[in-house]
């Protein structure tokens, strides 16, 4: 065990209704949801000295302080790269907490990204304009029709099929266990409505060999996570969920979604650096987690993470999963709330809230006797990943 490992914990979820239409600014979204994490806490905005978002995030911290009531900040930070750094976001906090640099750290992600700025959409500016070098990572590969994250995603999982002898039906039991899942979970937007194997198979191609049900849902919200040390979540009201592990990764010869110039281009190595990563940081092994809360936005990518974390060997991932393995009372119950597929859209925030849950022993699909979790972020993209525990 090493660093920053089990020194903090995250003491506080909160969040927002998940829907498709807000009707309320991404401010809003953001500070009812750092209020509502400050609540579930038991702690107050004059509590906290730390906020820490993603890149894309159109809230600065300083406006999100003003809107909860927050007097003063001692550490701010940005985390890039889209859905990869969900996870980062919450090793910033525990880092800051750690080293003593603050005390309380309020890592937060709000947007309308249904009703307003849609990542799924072919968004030209991007390739256009942009004179940075994802601009010209973009330049390239839009001209040849990848422009939306599943047109890219689609090439790595054809590759992935052709090595592996992986199907649409392997996909397609990710959506269908995630579905299950949802349709249990009061806050899901698929709240009741699971889906088949045969559902799945019927759903429109969205980008070959992706169906529409192996795609994440557009969601507006907002998600917030408190972060304090370990010492201090002795004595607030909810059981702490310690961070006995908290890593990023990017690999070699990355891109932004199209790192396509690998040797292989049938993995995702950046998962592979972050798990070495939280299994050396917490002590753990692959066999010690009894669930995972994997970065859904693609079911493919749910496969990959499984080998590169180590539950499984290269291609083995398909038969892993068979027979309801990730279901509950399987082998390992995934996304239990719902997933991105079933639950919401929140950039990964709300899988951390749900690896809390489960840790507390309060999620709608509690796993019994639950003491170890593993939690990813966004695949495809230089990413990062969490251990959390109750020891």
């Amino acid at each position: 065990m090493t660093g920053l490992s089990r020194e903090a914990a995250i003491v506080g979820i909160g969040a927002t209704d998940f829907s498709k239409d807000s009707g309320r600014s991404e401010l809003r979204l953001a500070a009812e949801a750092v209020t509502a994490a400050l609540a579930d806490a038991g702690l107050t905005p004059a509590d906290v000295d730390g906020l820490t978002t993603f890149t894309m995030d159109t809230n600065t911290q300083a406006a999100v302080a003003r809107a909860a009531g927050i007097p003063s900040l001692k550490f701010f930070s940005n985390i890039p790269f889209g859905g990869g750094a969900a996870a980062a976001t919450v090793q910033q906090a525990a880092m800051a907490v750690a080293t003593g640099v603050a005390d309380v750290v309020v890592a937060y992600r709000a947007f309308n990204e249904r009703s307003g700025n849609r990542f799924g959409q072919f968004a030209t500016h991007l390739a256009t304009g942009n004179p940075s070098s994802s601009g010209v990572d973009n330049g390239f590969s839009y001209t040849h029709g990848l422009g939306t994250p599943a047109a890219q995603v689609a090439m790595v999982a054809r590759r992935y099929m052709h090595v592996y002898g992986a199907r649409s039906e392997d996909f397609g039991r990710i959506a269908v266990a995630d579905r299950k899942h949802a349709a249990v979970n009061p806050a899901a937007h698929f709240y009741g409505k699971p889906i088949t194997l045969e559902e799945h198979q019927a759903s429109r191609w969205i980008a070959e060999p992706l169906h529409l049900l192996d795609c994440c849902q557009e969601t507006d919200g907002g998600v917030a996570i408190v972060v304090t040390s370990a010492e201090r979540a002795k004595d607030l009201p909810n059981k702490p969920a310690l961070i006995a592990g908290a890593a990023q990764g990017s690999g070699a010869d990355q891109y932004v979604m199209t790192s396509y110039y690998r040797d292989g281009m049938s993995g995702l190595p950046e998962m592979k650096l972050v798990g070495d990563q939280l299994w050396a940081q917490s002590g753990l092994r692959p066999e010690d987690m009894q669930a995972g809360i994997l970065y859904d936005h693609f079911t493919p990518f749910v496969l990959m993470q499984l080998e590169e974390l180590g539950f499984c060997g290269r291609g083995e991932a398909k038969d892993f999963i068979a027979d309801g393995a990730i279901e509950i009372g399987g082998r390992l119950p995934l996304n239990t709330h719902g997933g991105q597929l079933g639950e919401a859209y929140i950039h990964g925030m709300n899988g951390i809230a749900e690896g809390v849950r489960q840790i507390r022993g309060t999620s709608v699909n509690q796993v019994e006797g639950l003491e170890n979790i593993v939690v990813t972020a966004g695949t495809g993209v230089p990413t990062s990943g969490l251990v959390l525990t109750t020891n």
